[in-house]
């Protein structure tokens, strides 16, 4: 079968695109916005893409179009496949029918880390010789793919809460029919399509509906939106997690190791863990408990964790010029963001971070956090914000940070006021969830002009 992908770049429709082309499927795709990992990871597998979303593209006859979530009406190519009447059908649809039917699917979901720790659940069944399917919305540096397909019953997937399609408002992650859940945490986020934290709530409590009594949900003690999730109705077992009651991470000694205790009984000891931050620890924690419903014995998840490498985009080190190391993360939300600086100092002790901000993630477009933003920064010890096309002030929203903030319209400038700022110990952490203008290369590039 020959399928075509609408919107082929994004994470979760990249790793479709590897998964029907494993299943033996021909595929080709189109995209506007194109940059890594994705677009690196589908040339390497030799998946054609085209660009943009001319109607032509109905001249390739594809027997089906699987349309990806950042579609919308009026969109040239849709128009003329709903004209034509020609088959298409969501890419979490066509995932649950034609991939996850019959699996063992061990879900991920949550506002922030879903990517982490749906990698890091991957990794451990992995290393356990499971050898699981799955599809993660970034790249495994130990797997360097972001979706896989094996003939294991296991598949591991990032349960995203966004909605599916042009065509389906239901949240992605309804599709999955998950035997194995993580409920990671739960904010408010993606306020261009959700009005207020309830009705994100409302399609938690959805997917609890779909789990069978014989899995297992793993939860978040510490989020109070989750236990109002579950008290809507639940019909599986729980497993709590980041709290005195269930499964907990202790503090990390200098190699990132930790103690893992159950109720307050000890579990077992990582030995070396190389993702900074509680959050991280915790995430980690969530992902034991999966892999242990699925037969992972606990003294092999907490091996596999000390051979994790991490997450491309996730506090990726992308070079170091002069002594200044350029970091990259997807933080895109004020609670990522802090999590991500409170880790990242955890790590690095008083040397000098200075954050680099795109708030490029519709949410943050709409300025719905901008209160929350200059709290989430508080650890760096200077923010550079790119503020190109938004519609609100974000000098204004940084204001109580006083000099210590800068903010830009020009890509060109932050980069020259970044690498003026820069010295040798400096850590310059990247944060956007978009390919941000290449602008870690133009960093490495100012900063190795200036040593030059």
């Amino acid at each position: 079968m020959h399928i075509h992908i609408l919107g082929i770049c994004g994470t979760f429709m990249g790793g479709i695109a590897l998964l029907a082309r494993s299943a033996g499927h021909r595929v080709t795709g189109c995209d506007a916005n194109v940059y890594p990992p994705m677009s690196v990871q589908l040339a390497e597998q030799g998946i054609g893409l085209l660009p943009g979303y001319d109607a032509g593209q109905l001249s390739l006859n594809p027997d089906l179009f699987v349309i990806g979530n950042a579609i919308s009406r009026g969109n040239p190519l849709l128009e003329a496949i709903l004209d034509r009447n020609a088959p298409y059908v969501s890419g979490p649809q066509w995932l649950a029918q034609n991939i996850l039917r019959g699996r063992w699917v061990l879900g991920v979901a949550g506002t922030h880390g879903k990517t982490t720790t749906t990698s890091l659940l991957a990794w451990i069944l992995e290393e356990a010789g499971l050898k699981p399917s799955f599809l993660v919305g970034g790249v495994p540096q130990g797997f360097g793919v972001s979706a896989r397909l094996t003939d294991s019953p296991f598949f591991v997937i990032e349960a995203d809460e966004y909605d599916t399609a042009f065509c389906d408002k239901r949240s992605k992650f309804v599709h999955y029919q998950p035997r194995t859940a993580i409920l990671n945490n739960l904010e408010f986020d993606h306020a261009d399509i959700f009005v207020d934290l309830a009705s994100i709530e409302t399609q938690f409590h959805h997917l609890v509906r779909t789990l069978p009594s014989n899995g297992l949900i793993v939860a978040n003690a510490g989020e109070e939106s989750l236990r109002r999730v579950l008290a809507r109705g639940c019909w599986t077992p729980v497993e709590w997690f980041n709290g005195a009651e269930g499964w907990q991470a202790g503090e990390s000694d200098d190699s990132g190791g930790f103690d893992l205790s159950l109720a307050g009984k000890s579990q077992g000891r990582v030995s070396r863990f190389d993702l900074a931050g509680a959050h991280n620890r915790a995430n980690a924690v969530a992902a034991l408990a999966a892999a242990r419903h699925a037969g992972v014995p606990l003294a092999v998840g907490l091996k596999a964790l000390e051979s994790f490498s991490g997450i491309k985009r996730r506090l990726e080190t992308r070079g170091t010029v002069r002594g200044v190391t350029v970091l990259d993360d997807f933080a895109h939300h004020p609670t990522a963001i802090r999590v991500t600086l409170e880790g990242l100092r955890h790590k690095l002790g008083s040397a000098r971070i200075l954050a680099v901000l795109e708030p490029r993630s519709n949410t943050m477009k709409l300025g719905v956090m901008n209160e929350q933003l200059p709290g989430s920064l508080a650890e760096a010890d200077a923010v550079f914000c790119y503020a190109e096309k938004l519609g609100w002030d974000a000098a204004l929203a940084l204001a109580p940070l006083g000099d210590r903030a800068r903010v830009f319209s020009d890509l060109g400038d932050l980069v020259a006021a970044v690498a003026a700022t820069a010295h040798s110990g400096d850590h310059v952490l990247v944060m956007s969830n978009g390919g941000f203008g290449g602008v870690h290369d133009k960093l490495l590039a100012a900063l190795a002009v200036r040593s030059a």
